[in-house]
């Protein structure tokens, strides 16, 4: 009977041990659980509702409200002019669209750079600032880099003709004239996104007033080229002047012209002195 009894609390202090060790298992597995539920919540990066296009909107093309979708965006990351409302995007209605003034590919934030003001068309107007004019020069192969322009690119400017006075009088002279302007088109196009090679007749530049008149003058005066920019290229063209004779390392003889000194004036009075003549030298007086 004793056996029994001891073998029974035997068996009852192993099962009381081995309920033990499940309940803390339990416990820890759900600590485990609740660790990482809590390093999740942790992780979760704020978002925020941001418009963007469902499909390929080319350039030109009318942005209509079937084209636009409503896609998570990191809250803190949102760039500058983004839309977050329809209404931000269509403030007059729904049927005064926008144009896109370049590609965009689906699910691609809209930003107000890459459309028109509501209702107005995708032409070079929209791309000039304050103050600014657009100005056409007239380009060949040669001149207009090769057909490898494109709107939003910058070029500088050098102009080539005949100096009329001044030391290089009669001789052919490049200079730069105006510095990493960008264009608005090229030939009739003011498509940012185009890949097509074309040799243009035609570039349109955004300058000021003073620099219209200035690239008119110079059009008018002798022939224009064009030196394309880097796209990451800050620094400052100084100003350059080749003319032929730089160009080949010619260097003038200076033209040394002798001046003859004029002859010394002197003045006397003649005096005689019995058979003996004398001359007195005295002051010269006008």
């Amino acid at each position: 009977m004793r056996a029994v009894f001891g073998l029974v609390l035997i068996l009852g202090l192993g099962l009381a041990g081995f309920a033990v060790y499940m309940v803390k298992d339990h416990f820890d597995q759900q600590a485990i659980v609740l660790a990482q539920e809590r390093a999740n919540a942790a992780a979760i990066v704020p978002t925020t509702f941001v418009i963007a296009v469902n499909r390929v909107i080319g350039y030109g093309e009318r942005i209509q409200p079937a084209d636009i979708e409503f896609i998570h965006y990191v809250a803190d990351q949102v760039p500058d002019g983004v839309f977050l409302t329809q209404e931000e995007l269509f403030p007059q209605g729904p049927e005064v669209m926008r144009m896109a003034l370049r590609q965009m590919e689906p699910r691609e934030p809209i930003l107000a750079v890459k459309v028109t003001e509501p209702g107005e068309d995708a032409g070079i107007t929209t791309r000039l600032g304050p103050g600014m004019r657009a100005f056409t020069i007239a380009v060949d192969a040669s001149s207009g880099v090769s057909g490898f322009l494109r709107p939003g690119d910058r070029v500088d400017v050098y102009w080539t003709g005949t100096v009329g006075s001044g030391q290089d009088s009669g001789q052919e002279v490049t200079k730069l004239i105006d510095t990493a302007l960008e264009l608005v088109a090229v030939d009739q196009s003011s498509d940012m996104s185009s890949s097509e090679i074309n040799i243009a007749r035609t570039v349109t530049v955004q300058v000021s007033p003073q620099q219209v008149a200035n690239l008119a003058q110079a059009q008018s005066s002798g022939s224009l080229s064009l030196a394309l920019v880097g796209q990451n290229d800050t620094s400052v063209a100084q100003a350059i002047e080749v003319n032929q004779r730089r160009l080949l390392g010619i260097v003038e003889a200076e033209q040394v012209i002798e001046v003859e000194a004029a002859p010394v004036q002197t003045c006397s009075v003649r005096t005689r002195r019995g058979a003996e003549v004398v001359d007195i030298p005295i002051p010269c007086t006008n």
